[in-house]
């Protein structure tokens, strides 16, 4: 499969300017975009994910798969004829009847509409094909967000290559043959901290995420991330192109179930799509991407600065062994294209 990563700093609130972003570098990587499967980008990709509290981010809540982001996923999908998948921030029409202690809530959420940081995935005719809701918080979006009441999301997602019938370039609206059940590969799907222990307290040899993959047998794993890192800014500018391999080890150890059960059981590749930002958010007029968000009402103090890893990679793990089919920098902006049928340039052993 034809898998894409678009990696890219989006700045704080400045939605419009963020999606214009994303199309400049799509149109640079346009003739290496042609029969493309999957196309992922960052939680939060358009509106930044830096805010400290519901009423930063309330004017930047998008209703249930209909706001700029599903807009933007719609039109691209059917432009590149591929299917696409975009994090959000979901405001919904239902309201908790019992306040921040509902189980299916943030303990430090308000009340009010249920609020989720969210992702859809659409399908190249423009159909929602999933819509996920993050089930582990962070401490940023706990202060807006409710955890996902439905946990981990897996299911079937049907991908253009795995038609039977090779689909015209220049028909995008009709991406599968004509059949109620197109063809599809089991997958999973998480957001950023999905992959880390349960609010940090959870036991690590839970690996909450990579059971979740084994369990549901899926074949793709798609991660829409916001992660941060501990280098420093000027460790980030200076090597901007290389990846940082201190985030790149803990992802491959938080992913320990899937690659030794692979290494005993040698089944399928499973391919691990981790869709991550780069650049920073911090309070305004520091740090890269705050663009023209000060002056949208988002130049207040943050929680704190946030440095992100950057570091988007496509991942296949098979026989114990963990292929690196492409990974960007650690404060590059691209977009990462790789082919899993094509032979990795990159194999990784776990001891």
């Amino acid at each position: 499969m034809r898998v894409a990563c678009l990696q890219f700093s989006p700045a704080l609130g400045a939605v419009q300017q963020n999606i214009q972003r994303a199309n400049n570098l799509l149109s640079t990587t346009s003739a290496r975009l042609h029969n493309l499967d999957l196309l992922v980008l960052p939680e939060l990709a358009f509106t930044g994910y830096n805010f400290p509290s519901l009423s930063a981010i309330s004017p930047y809540l998008e209703p249930t798969s209909s706001g700029p982001s599903t807009k933007w996923a719609v039109e691209t999908a059917r432009r590149l004829n591929c299917v696409v998948s975009v994090g959000y921030p979901e405001i919904t029409t239902l309201v908790s009847s019992s306040g921040p202690s509902s189980p299916s809530t943030s303990p430090k959420a308000e009340p009010g509409p249920l609020r989720y940081n969210s992702t859809v995935t659409v399908s190249p005719a423009g159909t929602i094909l999933a819509h996920y809701r993050k089930s582990f918080l962070y401490y940023t979006d706990s202060t807006w967000a409710s955890e996902g009441p439905s946990g981990f999301w897996s299911g079937s997602l049907p991908l253009p290559s795995l038609s039977p019938t090779p689909t015209p370039t220049n028909a995008p609206h009709h991406p599968y043959p004509a059949s109620n059940n197109p063809p599809s590969i089991p997958t999973a799907m998480g957001i950023c901290m999905d992959l880390n222990p349960h609010l940090f307290t959870a036991p690590w040899t839970a690996y909450e995420f990579a059971t979740h993959i084994l369990s549901s047998r899926s074949s793709l794993v798609v991660l829409s991330m916001a992660w941060l890192t501990r280098l420093s800014a000027s460790d980030l500018s200076a090597k901007a192109h290389e990846p940082d391999m201190e985030t790149f080890s803990y992802w491959l150890e938080r992913l320990r179930p899937v690659i030794e059960q692979k290494a005993e059981l040698r089944q399928e590749e499973t391919v691990v799509v981790l869709a991550n930002r780069c650049g920073a958010e911090g309070a305004a007029g520091e740090g890269e991407g705050e663009g023209e968000g000060e002056g949208e009402g988002v130049g207040q103090a943050r929680v704190e600065d946030a440095r992100y890893a950057g570091t988007s990679s496509v991942l296949g793990i098979k026989d114990g062994k963990v292929r690196v089919y492409g990974i960007l920098g650690r404060a590059e902006e691209g977009v990462l294209v790789v082919d899993t049928s094509q032979e990795a340039p990159m194999e990784v052993r776990r001891p």
